[in-house]
């Protein structure tokens, strides 16, 4: 082929270009502003309840109760900027900032751009080691290779051809031999070439996958909808009933705006609102669990949600494996040799009987390799030859001549000068069949061959044969032979390749069975080579391999029924892995999407739970996930479910709590409202229990551990409610005995006095510390469900007494500082009103506890195994 002299664009056009195409850069979303986020706080209710109250307290001229509300509102706010800046810019730490560096034809020279300034029309100069960075048509190639398993998830380099100039570029997809284009994003790793871009940016396949994922919305997790619905319900129920207070309380005092405060009085307190502060600080608490094990959390709520997953969909290259080719097998025509793993004998010689074999590997692959599997003949060879055996190496010798893979055989040829010597050894590699060829084996001799290359490759290896000749060199002046077929090849034997599991993928995956999850596997690889690999992972093989063919030819009804029952994809484009998820979801599934490439990017962002690894992975993988594994080790997505069962156990816990304690909260404010005695609670009460005694309370249960068999039950079914109709009536019940308690030691002590603001003031501070330690009381009554509190004592929850120290400290502050009691309007706490409000908590404990016991008795007994 005749070598191309092109111009390129002149400047002044590709500048031109620049301006009317866009730049050479995937379309990024936006990021949510702050005062996004502030807007999206403030439509909450709770907030909207809070501002009202202030804005009645400022008419009444009461403005040191509206700061305080303002300061509740305030810190909601600055929690959510903050939590969102954070994981922005843990996110900015992984993303690559640098433009990559394109070598491109201009004005007749070559010169370096930034990759985002490459424009449709520029000529690429490809090397070995280079980053292509645009769609590109070749249209001069030598031996060119290329990776494209970020595209595909194919980890074998792929063959390319150069397409005649002027002819226009075919409309073709990434994967497979042959194809006249190279892909924005895919790595060259072996010849050089030259390449007119014909796709820059959102028009390339991988901005078709970009544009693909700005379509797909992330739908709010099953526990955010379920949190959501019943905030909702308490809401609607709260509004109503206050908007009757509101009126009664108006009508019968004649004071409108006393009236308006009583009813948003009465709102916050039936307004759940601790739920989804709760789960923002169960799910923050979570993620920085989670980092300590180097899993970064980009959406919090994907950490319960995993904990809820039935299937696990995963990647195979450099998900399940490592993405990097090792030589695994030599087979002469006598032996076998397999390498020994990295554990058991990491430096083990290599016998002598396949130094031959190892030696002509080397011999026909480069130098200085970029391809995957000449890399792992050179591997190999540092690991496994003794400075001895070095001399198989020979760094003396020249390469004199090479001859290139060609679509007519599938072998290339490396031919050495020997230093003083006029014979020339040449060395051969490639598929089994052409070596067999060029060595002119016997039909029983290639049969034979044939069949054990095909038993190497059901176990996932990529085979190569291996084969040597001798020949002088022609005269000065003479050409080499033109074709491979003019030399006698001797057969020396197959190598096989492979890319190896990580090591703790089997484990992981048994894991995931166990608790119930299915494990399924989806790659662009071979089915032959994706099924040894499922079958060495541990993976249900049962149900056979499904192709992306298969699956595009399927209904999305009959993809349905198919995916029920199979756990390997093969040869799977990312559309159509993005299908299997939905069909998956379709079926009632919470589906969890592992990967690393360009190509998993929209099923990641389609799923329940994406996890993109972090090490190898792609920016636009991490973009699209949820979850982000730093260290690229799969066993931390078993961690990470075990964490999200722990965290939707104690997140239940919790709930349960906060549902027990609206009900004195709520009880308390509408029963002095009905019997027209002074209030127990305002709005700054209410907010002070609400936004902060009983979220510091909740910690609690976030902190304990995870039941013993959290990994040995199924799933929770999906759908499932977050507190069961049996769960929220014993709620109910725990609530109703600390009101009765407290509310009846609140009355007695109104009765106790000549009713003037000072005796309100003393009802009010009793009421409210004999409500705050009885929620103390409910804690500890919680914790367990069947065993008695002082066996739940025993269990170790460092949080349990921070909290304890931090309840203590709050009331003291507000009983002890004369501005805050003002505020509150509460009265100074006497010595023999501090032992009552204990002793009241003290009796609602043990009734909490007898009614656990009654509880237990009453429960069915477990059945001998």
């Amino acid at each position: 082929m005749a070598t191309l002299d092109p111009t390129g664009l002149s400047e002044a056009e590709a500048a031109r270009r620049l301006q009317a195409d866009g730049a050479n850069e995937l379309p990024q979303a936006g990021r949510r502003t702050a005062w996004r986020i502030v807007g999206e706080v403030v439509r909450e209710p709770m907030v909207q309840l809070l501002l009202g109250a202030g804005l009645i307290y400022l008419v009444l001229g009461d403005v040191g109760e509206a700061l305080v509300l303002m300061s509740f509102v305030l810190l909601s706010v600055g929690i959510s900027v903050y939590q969102e800046g954070r994981t922005e810019r843990v996110l900015d730490a992984l993303r690559d900032l640098s433009s990559p560096r394109a070598l491109v034809i201009r004005d007749g020279q070559r010169r370096r751009v930034a990759g985002r300034e490459v424009v449709p029309g520029d000529w690429l100069v490809l090397a070995e080691g280079d980053r292509v960075p645009a769609d590109a048509v070749l249209r001069e190639a030598h031996e060119l290779q290329t990776d494209e398993s970020l595209l595909t998830g194919e980890s074998v380099p792929v063959r390319k051809l150069a397409l005649a100039s002027g002819r226009p570029a075919p409309d073709v997809r990434p994967g497979g031999d042959d194809l006249p284009l190279v892909f924005s994003g895919s790595l060259v790793v072996r010849g050089h070439a030259l390449a007119e871009v014909v796709a820059t940016g959102a028009r390339s396949q991988i901005g078709g996958i970009g544009q693909a994922l700005q379509a797909i919305e992330a739908a709010p997790s099953t526990l955010q909808r379920q949190t959501r619905q019943m905030v909702r319900l308490f809401a609607v129920l709260g509004v109503g009933l206050s908007v009757g207070v509101t009126v009664l309380h108006g009508w019968s005092r004649g004071d409108w705006l006393q009236a308006v405060l009583s009813g948003i009085t009465l709102a916050m307190s039936m307004l759940p609102q601790e739920f989804p502060l709760i789960l923002t600080v169960f799910m923050a608490m979570g993620a920085w669990r989670l980092s300590r094990q180097r899993v970064l959390v980009r959406r919090g709520s994907a950490i319960e949600a995993l904990g809820s997953a039935t299937v696990l969909c995963t990647d195979k290259t450099g998900t399940l494996t490592l993405n990097r080719m090792t030589l695994a097998e030599l087979h002469t025509p006598d032996q076998r040799w397999q390498a020994p793993p990295d554990a058991e004998a990491p430096d083990a010689a290599l016998p002598e009987p396949f130094h031959l074999l190892l030696e002509f590997g080397l011999l026909a692959s480069q130098r200085e390799p970029f391809d995957p599997m000449e890399r792992a003949f050179w591997a190999l060879a540092e690991r496994h030859l003794t400075e001895a055996e070095r001399v198989h190496l020979h760094p003396d010798w020249q390469l004199a001549h090479e001859y290139a893979l060609s679509p007519d055989l599938l072998a290339m040829s490396h031919v050495w000068q020997q230093p003083g010597r006029s014979e020339h050894v040449i060395a051969a590699k490639g598929a089994p069949e052409a070596i067999a060829d060029l060595c002119h084996l016997p039909a029983a001799q290639r049969e034979a061959l044939r069949v054990e290359a095909e038993e190497m490759a059901s176990r996932g290896l990529r085979v190569l044969g291996v084969a040597r000749a001798h020949r002088d060199g022609p005269p000065p002046g003479v050409a080499w032979p033109p074709g491979q077929h003019d030399h006698d090849f001797a057969f020396l034997g197959l190598v096989g390749l492979i890319d190896p599991l990580r090591a703790g993928v089997p484990d992981a995956v048994a894991r995931c069975r166990r608790a119930g999850i299915r494990v399924a596997m989806i790659t662009g690889d071979h089915p032959a080579t994706a099924l040894a690999i499922a079958r060495q992972a541990g993976l249900d093989t049962e149900g056979g391999v499904l192709s992306g063919a298969e699956v595009q030819a399927l209904s999305e009804a009959e993809l349905r029924q198919r995916v029920r029952h199979t756990q390997v994809f093969a040869r799977v484009m990312p559309e159509q892995k993005w299908r299997i998820v939905t069909a998956l979801q379709a079926g009632g599934d919470i589906v969890a999407m592992t990967g690393d490439g360009v190509n998993d990017a929209p099923s990641l962002k389609a799923a329940d739970i994406g996890v993109a690894m972090g090490g190898r992975g792609t920016d636009v993988a991490r973009e699209a996930a949820a979850i982000v594994l730093l260290d690229d080790d799969f066993d931390a997505i078993a961690q990470a479910v075990q964490l999200g069962r722990r965290i939707g156990d104690n997140l239940r816990k919790a709930i349960a709590f906060v549902l027990a304690v609206h009900v004195p909260i709520a009880g308390l404010t509408l029963w002095p409202l009905l019997m027209g005695w002074p209030l127990l609670f305002t709005p700054v009460h209410i907010a002070f229990l609400e936004l902060i005694i009983d979220p510091v309370c909740s910690v609690v249960f976030e902190a304990e551990a995870a039941e013993p068999d959290v990994m040995q039950r199924p799933p929770r079914r999906p759908g499932a409610p977050l507190l069961t109709r049996a769960q929220m009536a014993w709620s109910l019940l725990q609530g109703a005995v600390v009101m009765v308690l407290v509310g009846g030691y609140h009355a007695w002590l109104l009765h106790q006095g000549a009713g003037t603001v000072l005796d309100e003031r003393v009802a009010r501070t009793g009421g409210f510390v004999a409500l705050v330690l009885s929620n103390v009381g409910l804690i500890l009554s919680t914790r367990t469900l069947s065993q008695p509190v002082w066996v739940a004592l025993g269990r170790p929850n460092a949080a349990l007494w921070r909290m304890l120290a931090a309840t203590a400290v709050v009331l003291a502050l507000v009983l002890g500082l004369a501005p805050l009691r003002e505020l509150f309007q509460l009265a100074p706490l006497t010595w023999a009103q501090a032992g009552e409000v204990v002793a009241v908590a003290g009796v609602a404990l043990v009734a909490l506890e007898a009614l656990k016991a009654i509880r237990a008795l009453g429960a069915p007994r477990a059945r001998p195994q």
